[in-house]
């Protein structure tokens, strides 16, 4: 069910979340937020790419 590429997205996600979370709790509260706002933006892309390969592959 899940693709090489999609186990890699989850990476990047739990990576940037862990990253904001350990930026917020030792005080980077403005670098923990940026890093955050990373987390939907990697979904989103990931979104996108899977569409397209199932829009391409339907063709």
């Amino acid at each position: 069910m899940f693709q090489l590429s999609d186990l890699f997205i989850f990476l990047a996600v739990g990576i940037s979340f862990a990253l904001s979370g350990y930026l917020w709790f030792n005080g980077y509260r403005e670098q923990g937020v940026f890093t955050a706002l990373w987390v939907p933006t990697i979904l989103a892309f990931g979104i996108y790419v899977k569409v397209s390969a199932l829009l391409a592959r339907r063709d």
